[in-house]
């Protein structure tokens, strides 16, 4: 029985198939201009705050959204931490 020749089977597992068709790679996903939809600019540096309900317990219950004020997010915090968040982050308010 013969051995097998190490450098043989490296050359040959490091070459590409000569007859290989070419896969071209798959285009960039584009959405058509008709599909985008018309929405309003997003300055991402604007923060929103709603303030929907200071509860009983002493928690406010309020929307923070980035950018646009109609994409928003339910939170709620204590009073001091949520006047805190309120300075630290500049907020509009959009309650008043």
């Amino acid at each position: 029985m013969g051995t097998a020749n190490p450098a043989g089977l490296k050359q040959t597992m490091n070459t590409t198939m000569p007859n290989a068709p070419h896969v071209p790679p798959p285009p960039p996903h584009q959405t058509p201009p008709e599909a985008v939809p018309d929405l309003p600019d997003c300055d991402v540096t604007r923060r929103y705050v709603k303030v929907q309900e200071v509860r009983a317990d002493g928690l406010v219950a309020f929307e923070f959204a980035i950018g646009w004020p109609e994409l928003s997010v339910e939170l709620l915090l204590p009073l001091a931490a949520f006047d805190e968040f309120c300075a630290r982050n500049q907020v509009v308010r959009l309650d008043s």
